[in-house]
């Protein structure tokens, strides 16, 4: 969980206040009735990111435009009665929340409580509480206005998080050639998981403060490091499994300190999976083993390799695939096209 300082709920807590007093203000200077609701709707519509504000306001509105219906509806056949409000609460609290809607409930029927202590639903009324809900939508969602996208932060997270994975081939690399493994722990993982954590939730941000439409790279990347994470504890799994070293171990663990060394963003790791075909071509040319313990050392040894060129794999079809690496993507096809025309002849 990342940690959010106290200068950050400070600063919110200001722009929350500040916002819900000129809503309140604004309301008693057009003449509004109940101008304190409209701070309250500010209050209730501001949220972490512009598009989660803006979600909010929409699904307020519909909301409260059904509960004018719903209310008028128990109100005409029952009269301005705590019963008909009752009723009212019953059925649009269980619209609301079959929806997926339950946060409209609690300033929607504050508008629609106004028409139970009036004992009307008169024209005036209606445009009375449409215009308290606008004006306290507006206020919530220009508090929200000065949210940014903070590529600086999630470069830097996103760093965190290739440096650890780099991190597990290195040790990776370390341990697979040895047979004692006892000191061989999974905490790496462990910190690889809160570092993804972190910068999932800074991408998410990011992604959610752009208004209108938004750059989902960074929510891809950490999508692709996700997929990896999970092959590479598999792959840990296995490499702590074996007891006996066969001479090939020494081999994939050379493999996997190639990778760590050739480990950076924009890698298509292209070389790296030809280097890993050779190996396996290399193996298959080997004797077969002679005993039980050195099959099942080499079957597993076989297994991680195949592991991880799937972790290879995932981040060649990211690099070649992702709209960030068009221009490069555009280089690299036409390497391998004109490798195919030299193969070719």
């Amino acid at each position: 969980m990342r940690n959010i300082s106290w200068k950050t709920y400070l600063l919110k807590s200001f722009k929350i206040a500040v916002a819900a007093v000129l809503a309140i203000l604004v309301a008693e200077e057009i003449g509004l009735k109940f101008p304190v609701t409209a701070g309250i709707i500010t209050v209730l519509t501001i949220r972490d990111t512009k598009k989660d504000t803006m979600r909010s306001l929409c699904s307020r509105a519909l909301s409260f435009l059904f509960a004018v219906l719903i209310s008028g509806i128990f109100f005409g056949l029952l009269g301005f009665t705590l019963w008909s409000f009752a009723l009212y609460l019953f059925v649009y609290g269980l619209l609301c929340l079959s929806v997926g809607r339950g946060e409209t409930i609690v300033p929607v029927s504050v508008l629609v409580a106004h028409f139970l202590s009036e004992g009307n639903m008169g024209f005036e009324m209606l445009v009375n509480e449409s215009l308290l809900l606008l004006v306290g939508s507006t206020f919530g969602f220009l508090s929200n206005l000065h949210l940014r996208k903070n590529a600086r932060e999630f470069e830097r997270l996103a760093a965190e998080v290739d440096d650890q994975i780099r991190g597990i081939f290195r040790r990776m690399a370390l341990w697979l050639p040895k047979e004692d493994k006892s000191g061989y722990e999974a905490g790496c993982f462990v910190r690889l998981e809160e570092a993804l954590k972190a910068a999932k939730i800074s991408a998410v941000e990011n992604y959610e403060n752009e208004l209108w439409g938004g750059d989902r790279f960074a929510l891809d990347y950490i999508a692709m490091r996700e997929r990896q994470s999970v092959i590479l504890k598999e792959i840990y799994e296995n490499i702590v499994g074996i007891r006996y070293l066969p001479r090939q171990a020494v081999q994939v663990a050379e493999l996997l300190k190639e990778i760590e060394l050739a480990y950076h963003r924009d890698n298509t790791v292209e070389g790296l999976l030809q280097k890993l075909d050779m190996l396996l071509q290399d193996m298959d040319g080997q004797p077969l083993p002679v005993t039980r313990q050195e099959f099942e050392a080499r079957a597993i040894l076989f297994y991680i390799l195949k592991q991880i060129r799937n972790v290879l794999q995932i981040k060649r079809e990211f690099v070649l695939t992702n709209p960030a690496y068009k221009q490069y993507n555009h280089i690299q096809v036409e390497m391998l096209k004109s490798k195919e025309k030299s193969n070719g002849r």
